[in-house]
C-alpha cells in the first residue's frame, strides 16, 4: 500500500511539556485507524499538524508525499472534523454544508441529505443554538459526505446520544466499504469502535505507545483466574499488565499470546482463561506506561 502520510521524528513543544516527544509513524492508505488514548496524550495536535492547523517544533510531516502547510494540493484533499469546531454567529446547518460541498471535490449530496435526515438535524436554525447533538450531527455529516481521500474525526460524535453514534458507525461502515479511503477516528471510545477499526495506534504522553493492526493487538494479552497461589506461580516471568484479587481468587493480565500448549497447562492446573478486550488491553498499557514514566521520573530527581 502506498503511504498517505509519513511522520518523522515529530515534536510539538508546550513550554515545559512535550505534547508530542519523537513521533514517527506510516499511515497507509485505504483503512480505517484508531488513533486512541488518554485526553492530552497528544491526539488532537497530532492531527492538527497533519492537517496544516499547527505547526511542529521539530520533525518532519508529509501527506500525500509533501508538506501540507499552506498545500492546497494536499488540504484539498483532507477533511479534518473536530468536536470544537467554529463557525460564524449566523451560520446554520444549511450554510456549513454548503460551504463543504463547493471545497470537497468528492462531495455526495445524496449521502448529505440522508445524514441530515438520519440525525433529523434542523437546517435553519443558527448553529450556535444546536444542542451539542446537533452540532456534533454537522460535523458528522461534512466528515462522511465530503468522501475525502483523507479524514480525520477528533471525537465529534461525542455530543451524539448512544442511538446517534451508532447511525454514525453503520453510515461510515457502509460508505466505506463502496468509497474505500483512509480515515483516522480519534476516540476514548475503545470498545464502541473497536469492530471498525482495522490498525490501532495509541498514543500516550506524546508517546507512540503502540502501532499495530487490529486482530493482531486483542491477541496480545490474557486474563487468567484462579487460586492466587497458582496464578501467581504461572504468571512468574511474564509480562504483567494488571492484578488484581478478592480472598484467595486472583486475576493476572499478561502480554503476550498463549500457545494452545500453554492454554492446555492452564485449564488443567484448574485456572480459567478470559479475554482481553481492546479498551482493557489499551487502559492496561497506557496505566503501566504511566507507572514507568513516573519512576524513571522519580529517578532522574
Amino acid at each position: 500500500m502506498t503511504a498517505v502520510i509519513e511522520v518523522r521524528n515529530l515534536t510539538k513543544h508546550y513550554k515545559d511539556k512535550n505534547a508530542l516527544d519523537d513521533v514517527s509513524l506510516t499511515i497507509d492508505g485505504g483503512a480505517i485507524y484508531g488513533l486512541l488514548g488518554r485526553n492530552g496524550a497528544g491526539k488532537t495536535t497530532l492531527m492538527s499538524i497533519l492537517t496544516a492547523q499547527n505547526f511542529a517544533s521539530s520533525g518532519d510531516v508529509r501527506v500525500f508525499g509533501e508538506h501540507p502547510y499552506e498545500n492546497s494540493r494536499v488540504l484539498s484533499r483532507v477533511c479534518f472534523v473536530r468536536e470544537s469546531q467554529k463557525y460564524p454567529d449566523d451560520a446554520t446547518p444549511r450554510h456549513a454544508l454548503k460551504a463543504a460541498s463547493l471545497f470537497f471535490e468528492n462531495w455526495d449530496q445524496p449521502l448529505a441529505d440522508r445524514l441530515i435526515e438520519d440525525f433529523q438535524l434542523p437546517m435553519k436554525t443558527t448553529i450556535k443554538k444546536l444542542s451539542r447533538g446537533q452540532l456534533s450531527a454537522v460535523g458528522v455529516i461534512i466528515g462522511l459526505a465530503s468522501r475525502a481521500e483523507l479524514t480525520f474525526f477528533d471525537e465529534p460524535y461525542l455530543g451524539l446520544d448512544a442511538v446517534a453514534r451508532q447511525i454514525f458507525y453503520d453510515r461510515l461502515i457502509e460508505d466505506y466499504a463502496e468509497h474505500p479511503r483512509t480515515i483516522i477516528l480519534s476516540s476514548h471510545l475503545i470498545d464502541e469502535v473497536s469492530n471498525l477499526i482495522e490498525r490501532v495506534i495509541v498514543i500516550d504522553n506524546g508517546r507512540i505507545l503502540l502501532d499495530e493492526d487490529t486482530d493482531a493487538v486483542r491477541d496480545r494479552a490474557v486474563t487468567v483466574v484462579g487460586d492466587a497461589a497458582k496464578v501467581d506461580a504461572w504468571a512468574q516471568g511474564r509480562e504483567v499488565l494488571h492484578r488484581e484479587s478478592l480472598g484467595r481468587v486472583a486475576s493476572v493480565t499478561v502480554l503476550g499470546a498463549l500457545s494452545p500448549d500453554e492454554r492446555a497447562e492452564v485449564a488443567a492446573s484448574g485456572m480459567d482463561l478470559a479475554p482481553v478486550s481492546l479498551q482493557q488491553l489499551i487502559v492496561r498499557l497506557t496505566q503501566k506506561a504511566g507507572a514507568v514514566a513516573g519512576a524513571e521520573s522519580q529517578e532522574v530527581h
